[in-house]
């Protein structure tokens, strides 16, 4: 593509319910052609921005939204780097936050924003949220200081904030204001003007180019921890067959039962070559491994701090991290450290 030079945005739409129209013959819903979305939002034509779109053929309900999805994801966007100031991606809301923050660590030095956003409706519904969210992702995304991009971070934009990706979770299927951010707050707010938090943005080293890394390991499990959990539930997870790394969701700031068959079963994983991943049940909130007697023993263990990270950043941070390192160590040393602004 040859570089316009008016700005120029990339709009992927991966799937979701922000790219439904009704048929009128069918009465059902089904997506709509992104090259024509003037059509179905005509105030985009104000912008004056030079818009292309690219879509998922077919396209992907959110629930089935894998790390071949991301990578498919990552390589358009590797590919269009160049020609384009900014890239929105049209997404299920289901999924969103693990995208995004899967994104997030793939993109290494990212300069350039990757605006994830999609509704509660469909974009053809009259009472749609969709419409909003789309036009001021896109004016996030093309969004300028001094000829570099305002904020060059994989993104969530959803009912007036814009949240990093990877410090973002889905907390309501039903309401508009569907992601929270409980740990860091908003890139940008939105009102009657775009209020950007700068001092809280992530920029690149302007010395350094992009790098995508597009190599997962899925070998990874979660266990919720609840009052009442049995040993078979442990040892059924932890013997799962080539099961590399667990995400263990522990109460409060990292707490967990001090039975000596829990941390003996955990021990024994570690020792064998597994890592384990503490990360909080809490909304917000960070682990602290030692505070309490009930986290102490998981410290000692060699069990690895989540602090503040969400679920979602947690389990494609680890995926991430596995398909990426060459050893144990690496991947320990890296869960430990923020690689993307995903913990504090």
């Amino acid at each position: 593509m040859k570089r316009n030079k008016k700005i120029s945005i990339l709009i992927i739409y991966t799937g979701g319910t922000i790219g439904m129209v009704h048929d009128p013959l069918s009465g059902s819903l089904v997506p709509i052609d992104f090259k024509h979305i003037t059509d179905h939002v005509p105030e985009l034509g104000k912008f004056g921005f030079n818009l292309q779109s690219v879509s998922f053929d077919p396209v992907k309900d959110s629930s089935n939204i894998d790390p071949e999805t991301w990578i498919k994801m990552a390589e358009i966007i590797e590919k269009n780097y160049n020609d384009f100031d900014g890239f929105v991606v049209l997404h299920g809301t289901d999924t969103m936050a693990y995208s995004a923050s899967a994104l997030s660590f793939m993109l290494e030095n990212l300069g350039k924003p990757v605006i994830f956003t999609g509704s509660q409706l469909p974009i053809g519904l009259l009472r749609t949220d969709g419409r909003e969210n789309l036009i001021t992702s896109i004016e996030i995304a093309a969004t300028l200081e001094k000829g570099l991009s305002l904020v060059p971070e994989v993104c969530i934009y959803f009912d007036n904030e814009l949240t990093r990706g990877n410090r973002t979770t889905k907390f309501s299927a039903e309401h508009f204001d569907a992601f929270n951010s409980p740990n860091y707050p908003p890139l940008a707010e939105v009102g009657l003007h775009l209020k950007y938090n700068k001092n809280l943005i992530r920029y690149p080293s302007p010395d350094k180019k992009i790098l995508v890394h597009k190599y997962f390991d899925t070998n990874v499990a979660i266990l919720k921890l609840f009052p009442g959990i049995n040993r078979n539930l442990l040892q059924a997870i932890i013997n799962t067959r080539e099961l590399r790394g667990l995400i263990i969701e522990t109460f409060g700031s990292g707490n967990a039962p001090t039975y000596k068959w829990f941390i003996d079963d955990l021990k024994q994983f570690i020792t064998k070559g597994g890592i384990i991943f503490n990360v909080t049940q809490c909304h917000g909130g960070s682990v602290e491994m030692g505070l309490y007697e009930t986290s102490r023993e998981l410290l000692s263990a060699g069990v690895v701090s989540g602090k503040d990270i969400t679920s979602e950043a947690s389990v494609t941070k680890l995926m991430h991290l596995l398909g990426r390192c060459s050893s144990k160590e690496e991947v320990v040393n890296c869960l430990s450290r923020s690689l993307a602004g995903e913990i504090t």
